[in-house]
């Protein structure tokens, strides 16, 4: 029997470094990454919350845990991961929903202004409470 024969297809070779090319593929991907540092933050609160459920020697203990230098490190990474999670997520909220009000559509910049002004307003309600008011 003879074979069909048929043409190859071209397919054009990609660098495992694309990313790279452009800023916007550069900060998409470090998005993407930064969900591994939320995941990180989600632990870490739930090793704490058990940690004090435990008493104060397994607190103590995690304190101690805590104060390693490569969980400060890796902490402080993390902050940075979650802090531009936050932000391209307030950057895209306009685009992920339509708020309207009376009937228009409410402008981007009034979406990410209110929600920066609610970051800053539960940040500094937040310190307040941990700092003793």
């Amino acid at each position: 029997m003879t074979e069909i024969l048929r043409p190859k297809r071209y397919v054009r070779p990609v660098s495992t470094f694309w990313w790279l090319e452009r800023r916007s593929y550069v900060v998409f991907v470090l998005r993407e990454l930064s969900s591994v540092f939320v995941a990180w933050f989600v632990v870490f609160l739930l090793i704490l919350v058990d940690a004090i459920a435990a008493g104060r020697d397994r607190y103590e203990r995690f304190l101690d845990w805590s104060a390693n230098w490569w969980v400060i490190l890796l902490n402080a990474v993390a902050l940075l991961f979650v802090l531009l999670h936050a932000v391209t997520w307030f950057k895209l909220t306009p685009q992920a929903i339509v708020v309207r009000l009376h009937g228009r559509r409410v402008r981007p910049g009034s979406i990410i202004a209110l929600q920066y002004l609610l970051w800053a307003v539960l940040s500094a309600a937040l310190a307040w409470v941990i700092l003793g008011g």
